[in-house]
Parts: structure tokens; sequence; C-alpha cells
């Protein structure tokens, strides 16, 4: 009995370090869908088409599905309980499957970087990105790495908040299909190579 247990726990520990949580930040409702906020959400979403995966269930206030890439498990989850609070559901998420942080990659947009611009990071603070804080919070780390996507500045004397919160535009939609597709490569070598390889061939300024 004791012996099963040991394999089943072995089983398990191998099982969670080859178990990779994506998640992507938005806010829910259609109203919602394709505002600059919400490229989180498309990332994953294009993550979701690329492996053949359909979000069928909610866990933990977030759409989640889950598959296999290369011999790794992949989860992927839109938190449903607004930006600000994204990190009840990212918490609850780890805790669950009992991930180390060094698993988990987060996905949201970044208004410091030009649109189109990838930044990975193995760790850092939430620079001002509210669903960024939350997660910090219910974590209580800052030791986690992060898919910063680059939405670039709001024009002229246009809020930020407002600016977020806008649809991308028309002429956008080429550059932004292009811009997910890449961004879900990078995503994708996280899993495989880790941090510090997609790092190294994604935060390019060149790109």
């Amino acid at each position: 009995m004791k012996l099963f247990r040991r394999i089943k726990e072995r089983s398990s520990s191998s099982e969670a370090a080859n178990t990779y949580l994506i998640v992507g930040l938005g806010n829910p409702g259609k109203e919602y869908r394709v505002n600059r906020h919400n490229i989180g959400f498309m990332l994953v979403d294009k993550l979701a088409e690329r492996l053949g995966l359909i979000f069928s269930r909610v866990q933990h206030k977030a759409l989640v599905t889950d598959g296999r890439y290369q011999g790794n498990k992949i989860i992927l989850a839109k938190p449903q309980n607004y930006m600000n609070n994204s990190g009840q559901s990212v918490g609850a998420l780890v805790r669950f499957y009992k991930l180390a942080h060094a698993n988990l990659l987060i996905a949201y947009d970044d208004v410091d970087l030009p649109f189109e611009t990838i930044r990975l990071k193995p760790s850092g603070g939430s620079s001002g990105q509210k669903g960024m804080k939350s997660i910090i919070q219910h974590l209580g780390t800052e030791e986690y790495p992060r898919l910063r996507l680059g939405i670039g500045r709001p024009p002229g004397r246009m809020s930020t908040p407002s600016y977020v919160l806008q649809d991308f535009s028309k002429a956008d939609a080429e550059d932004l299909e292009i811009f997910l597709e890449r961004a879900a490569d990078a995503a994708l070598l996280f899993i495989t190579e880790g941090i510090e390889p997609a790092m190294t061939r994604y935060n390019r300024s060149d790109q």
C-alpha cells in the first residue's frame, strides 16, 4: 500500500512538472470582445484554435480548456470576474493544479509597448496593470512569467482607460492577426523550451 502511494505521488509530481497554465487577461462580455484590453483573451483563443481546443467549461470563475502539446499538458484560461479581479481565478487555478509559478504564463495588454511588440519576462511588478496587480496579490509573489503584448499609447489627449476599452480598428485587423500568431508561437516556445529561449527569440526590437 505504501509503495502504491509513493508511485502515485511520483506520478502526480511528474504530471504537475509537465503541466502549464496560460492565462489571458480581459473582460467578459460581447461589448469587450475586441477591445485592446482583451488582447490576452485573443491570444488564448488563438492558442485554443491552434491546438484544436474549445472553451467548454467554467472552473474557478474562468473559462477553461486543456490539451496536450509535445508531451506537455496545457491549460488555457480566461478569467470571467473582470480584469481588476483576475487574481481570484488565477490563484485558485494555480492551487488546484498544484503548479509551480514557473509553469504559469500570464498574457496581457501593455500600453507602454508599441503595437505588435512582444516582451516575455520571468518576473516583475504590475507596472500599473490592474489585472497583474490582482494576480500578484492573490499569488503572494511577483515571481511568475508574463507575456506583455504591446498595444501602443493612446493618441493625443485620450485617457488610457478610454483607449484600452476601445476596439481595435479595422485597419489594425491584418496586423493584429499576424501579431497574435507570433505571440502564440512565443507562448508555445515557452512551454517546450522555457522562458529564457523564448525571451531570446521574441524580445527582439526589430520584429
